[in-house]
């Protein structure tokens, strides 16, 4: 997405606005324009790792790799309700961002509270995505 033709952040540059509201308003819409990026990659990502446990598991009958499996299953299908929970809240978040520059206001409290709370799942889940990758990775490298 080319955040120059983004008509939201069109809109904002172009308004008289109080330099404060403008700046953070903008800032806050280009944290969500990178999540949503984010987003778009952990879930290709995780449906990657998916695909590749659905091959390893035609190929093994071992009991115990199948029980890791399905933890392995379960640790993707929670990333992947995770992303879409914080997919919607960020929407719900960008339309708050456009009401107050429709409005030609700085974002107020609530949405910066959200945006902070938004920020923080952002970290968190980076690293769990990542570390839940890495132990993917570790495992099947150990039964192959």
């Amino acid at each position: 997405m080319n955040l120059d033709k983004n008509p939201l952040l069109s809109k904002i540059k172009n308004a008289e606005q109080p330099k404060t509201g403008w700046n953070k308003t903008e800032q806050f819409l280009h944290e969500n324009a990178t999540w949503k990026r984010v987003l778009s990659y952990f879930i290709q990502e995780n449906n990657f790792l998916k695909n590749k446990l659905s091959v390893v598991v035609d190929r093994e009958t071992d009991k115990l790799f199948i029980a890791h499996a399905e933890q392995f299953q379960n640790e993707f299908i929670l990333k992947d309700e995770c992303m879409l929970d914080i997919g919607n809240d960020i929407k719900r978040q960008e339309n708050d961002l456009q009401q107050a520059s429709e409005q030609i206001a700085a974002p107020d409290h609530k949405t910066c509270k959200m945006q902070k709370k938004l920020r923080n799942e952002m970290s968190n889940l980076e690293k769990e995505c990542s570390n839940l990758k890495i132990q993917f990775n570790k495992y099947l490298l150990s039964i192959e």
